[in-house]
């Protein structure tokens, strides 16, 4: 592909994609926005089956959308002789080559690392797997909630009235960042050494790290954190309460400092600052039910607006429980120029949140989402495939 940003710190570095679904086209897109060129691999027909979770954005999927902007895409029917000689060829001008098929898939197709080491010494392989390649659990698949019950996240969420699901698909935003950071571990320690290492991540691993904190309350204190809705687990008071207007607004209490702040110039009870029930953080916890009724009361004299003016005054961090159309609308995205446009396929434009990580002086790359197998023919004719020998793939349903 012609016209690839030089500047960009992965500028050069291509990556070949079997993907599917969220985890590993989420490292994939991150590793498009710093420049790499990320060939994606569908299905003939069909592609990605993520491209069909939904049909919101112009027709196109909102998980689609968000995952594969600045790709190429090519068909390949990996089950025919045509299909693996064109992945070869692929393979073999790659640096990075990332795979979250299912359970053994890769390997059966002689697609795993160790394969891949022997015939491509300076490839990077990256597998995404559901609960790792080895271990008892190896060959079950794993989707986003089941992995965010298997690690406890489930039990943490909701309310006393029962659990909730994360609202976004935070085991696959964990294993594709872990993915991402770990292609670029390899691909720096490949540039110093020469040596290139394989990536392996699981969604169970990833997400695991991420509840380790409620896993050492639970081992050393011997029980669970509850679920508490929008209030914090070990931190009070720390949560959402509704003000007089029927808003919600969200604060937090990290020290006693701000306790201190929130007792005489929030609720105007300067005497809880040295009630013994409230003395610490752990004394709050315990009495949390005390602490929330007295804050609950005070914002019921206030509207969010009046009550957020004075938690700022008090320099105690607040906000209001946005809904998605608000945040959609919020003015520090507004005044950081935080959105561009992006083309998706048919034509229409959509607006796409630029990546976190800003780096001087650079601009990430914003190009478009592509159709299924719409850089078939290019990729093709790069790797010294003729018009005729196009056509006998596609006669062979390789394409």
């Amino acid at each position: 592909m012609t016209g690839l940003p030089a500047d960009l710190p992965l500028a050069g570095i291509t990556v070949v994609s079997l993907e599917q679904a969220v985890a590993a086209p989420f490292a994939t897109r991150q590793l498009a926005d710093l420049g790499a060129r990320v060939i994606k691999v569908e299905r003939p027909g069909e592609g990605d089956f993520a491209r069909r979770y939904d049909t919101t954005v112009h027709g196109e999927s909102s998980y689609f959308v968000w995952l594969n902007r600045s790709k190429e895409s090519i068909t390949l029917d990996l089950k025919t002789d045509g299909g693996r000689e064109v992945l070869e060829r692929l393979l073999g001008e790659a640096d990075v080559f990332v795979q979250n098929l299912a359970p053994g898939a890769a390997a059966r197709m002689g697609l795993g690392a160790e394969a891949l080491a022997e015939r491509f010494p300076s490839l990077i392989a990256c597998t995404v797997s559901g609960y790792g390649t080895s271990g008892p659990w190896a060959d079950r698949k794993a989707y986003d909630l089941l992995v965010q019950c298997q690690t406890g996240l489930v039990s943490l969420t909701g309310n006393e009235h029962g659990t909730a699901r994360a609202g976004v698909s935070v085991a696959d935003i964990a294993a594709g960042m872990y993915a991402y950071t770990g292609i670029l571990t390899a691909l720096f320690t490949r540039a110093t050494t020469g040596r290139a290492r394989a990536v392996e991540v699981s969604l169970f691993e990833a997400l695991a790290e991420w509840v380790s904190q409620p896993a050492y309350y639970t081992r050393f204190g011997g029980t669970q954190p509850p679920r508490v809705g929008t209030r914090h687990a070990t931190i009070a008071p720390y949560g959402a309460f509704t003000a007089a207007d029927g808003k919600e607004v969200l604060f937090s209490i990290q020290n006693e400092r701000e306790w201190a702040a929130l007792c005489e110039r929030f609720l105007g009870r300067p005497e809880l600052v040295d009630d013994p029930r409230f003395a610490t953080g752990s004394d709050r916890v315990a009495h949390r039910e005390e602490i929330d009724a007295i804050v609950a009361e005070r914002f019921a004299e206030l509207d969010s607006d009046a009550a957020g003016k004075l938690l700022d005054e008090a320099v105690i961090a607040n906000a209001g429980v946005n809904d998605m159309a608000a945040f959609l609308e919020h003015p520090v995205l507004d005044a950081r120029d935080r959105w561009r446009d992006v083309r998706i396929p048919g034509g229409a434009r959509v607006p796409a949140l630029l990546p976190p990580a800003d780096l001087a002086g650079t601009a990430p790359r914003m190009d478009p989402v592509p159709a299924v197998g719409e850089h078939t023919e290019s990729i093709l004719a790069e790797l010294g495939y003729g018009a005729a020998d196009i056509a006998t793939l596609r006669a062979g349903r390789a394409l």
